[in-house]
């Protein structure tokens, strides 16, 4: 026990220690610790490198910063309102060669802009990975398809991979015909290309009117021309396409789009299958924009 009197004398030998011998042990510590910090940031590095980017749904908000300017409601036009439309749905995007697949919806913004006096586009985001467009005019024997454009995005770890096809259709390509009866046929044919394949691929089959339906989008009751599209792709790539469209018998927008795809690809690793199966429904007639 030290007493009172010998408490100064504790300190004193406190003080005469040397130090040096604990500043030393203490700034040891150091290179350990920075070591270690330096070990998270690179895992944390690779993780997000490494991660591949997922596909996720297309909110209205960015849907709108997309439309741009230009796209205006002329008093009388037969096309529909321009701007953004609110629809839902759910589907799967997949690959065989990489084994990779990715989700549609549930939210799928659809997004009609008008082009010149008699032609207007309707693009739809699947996700923030792929979005499709359709493009259309007017005339006399009805809505014409007239081409149209399709991107994706496929993450393969730290590699994003992006294909864009352009496509064009035959003049005789029918949307939307003024006069047709139940079961009547066409034939529709469009060619394109892609940025990732080689070569020029063509869609061609029936384009079947099944005939005339009232649907319910939201609280009201449209009258709808509902189509089976039957195409068999070639060249480039290869494989099926069947589509159902149920279209506004106004103005051509899509009220109710469900596909079907199916299409082989010749790579240098051997051929990969494309799927994409889902269905898309409009959710109310008056765009958010």
């Amino acid at each position: 026990m030290i007493r009172p009197e010998d408490h100064s004398q504790a300190v004193g030998e406190w003080a005469e220690l040397p130090i040096t011998s604990t500043r030393r042990r203490h700034h040891r510590r150091w290179p350990w610790v920075v070591g270690a910090f330096l070990v998270l940031i690179a895992a944390v590095v690779a993780v997000m490198l490494l991660t591949p980017s997922r596909a996720r749904p297309v909110s209205m908000q960015q849907a709108e910063t997309q439309l741009g300017r230009g796209s205006t409601d002329p008093l009388g036009d037969s096309r529909p309102v321009p701007g953004v439309y609110r629809y839902t749905g759910s589907g799967t995007d997949s690959l065989s060669l990489p084994p990779l697949s990715q989700p549609e919806g549930p939210t799928m913004p659809g997004t009609v802009t008008l082009e010149g006096a008699n032609c207007w586009d309707f693009r739809i985001d699947y996700s923030t990975h792929h979005w499709e467009t359709w493009d259309y005019c007017l005339g006399q024997g009805g809505l014409r398809e007239t081409g149209g454009r399709l991107w994706q995005l496929w993450s393969i770890g730290p590699i994003n991979v992006t294909n864009m096809t352009s496509i064009t259709c035959s003049p005789g390509t029918v949307a939307v015909p003024a006069h047709a009866l139940p079961q009547e046929r066409w034939a529709a044919l469009c060619t394109g290309t892609s940025t990732a394949v080689k070569g020029r691929m063509v869609s061609a089959g029936p384009y079947q009117f099944v005939g005339t339906v009232t649907m319910s989008v939201g609280r009201s009751s449209v009258r709808a021309a509902h189509f089976l599209e039957l195409r068999t792709d070639s060249g480039a790539q290869r494989g099926t396409e069947r589509t159902g469209l149920w279209l506004s018998e106004s103005n051509g927008l899509p009220l109710r789009v469900q596909q079907d795809i199916k299409v082989t690809t010749a790579t240098p690793f051997g051929t990969s299958r494309y799927s994409q199966v889902g269905v898309f429904t409009l959710a109310s007639l008056v765009p958010h924009h």
